[in-house]
């Protein structure tokens, strides 16, 4: 599998990086989690605008999945070889009425389905997105929110979506070669239960999972990010960085 981040910012874009976006791929195969604000510009960077598989949306706030509306825009007013083909787009229940209602003026109530295959995620499910073989379990957040594990000849990725602590993504995240896993908050500052990890409870919960490596990413533009991460390392013996827009992982 490879790894590439498009987009680390959280609750909205910084100077250097558009919001939650990464193409993971395997055997020619672009599954591509979430499409926050500015990722669909930063995507072809890395592929062509019709060069995605599927798509994962972990949850419907807009620094996740806003750059839909774009995407939509992209692929239902195609003008060379016609309008596309439905994509899968794995998503909480009630994605395609949000994206209708964020896009304001669709052709019609079901354009967003005409180019948009939308499944419905559940917690504790498992299926398969082209070569990848995916869990997904509902963690904790104030609106419907998923963290994926995606596997591929015997290495993991796990994702965590936006979270507070909860033993869902733990159990999700157990024996991870890598774990993407959301840093918004800073230990000591903010404390709102079910809503994001700060830097330690990140490193916590690698440590509980014993992953691999860890990346921290979705750390809003006011948070010093560096203290989250020595705060991760304090308490995760294992590897630790920053997530990087265009950085890339081989697992």
């Amino acid at each position: 599998m490879k790894l590439t981040v498009v987009g680390c910012s959280g609750s909205f874009p910084s100077a250097d990086s558009a919001c939650s976006s990464y193409l993971v791929e395997a055997d020619g195969f672009r599954l591509l989690l979430d499409m926050g604000n500015g990722a669909l510009g930063e995507l072809q960077r890395h592929c062509g605008l019709y060069d995605l598989d599927a798509v994962f949306l972990s949850h419907l706030h807009p620094d996740h999945c806003i750059d839909m509306c774009a995407y939509f825009v992209a692929r239902y007013y195609r003008h060379e070889g016609g309008r596309c083909e439905a994509i899968p787009v794995h998503a909480p229940e009630g994605a395609e009425q949000r994206l209708t209602t964020a896009y304001g003026d669709s052709p019609s109530a079901s354009a967003m389905g005409e180019v948009f295959g939308f499944q419905t995620l559940k917690s504790g499910a498992a299926f398969e997105i082209g070569p990848f073989s995916v869990r997904t379990e509902r963690v904790a957040h104030p609106v419907e929110a998923y963290a994926i594990r995606i596997e591929h000849q015997g290495r993991s990725l796990v994702y965590s979506g936006d979270t507070g602590p909860c033993a869902q993504l733990d159990e999700l995240a157990a024996g991870a070669d890598l774990y993407l896993c959301e840093a918004s908050f800073v230990h000591g500052k903010e404390d709102i239960p079910d809503l994001h990890l700060n830097g330690r409870e990140a490193g916590e919960s690698a440590a509980r999972a014993g992953v691999g490596r860890m990346l921290l990413t979705h750390i809003p533009p006011w948070t010093d990010a560096g203290i989250n991460l020595a705060d991760a390392r304090e308490v995760f013996d294992g590897p630790v960085e920053l997530a990087r827009p265009r950085a890339v992982y081989e697992l």
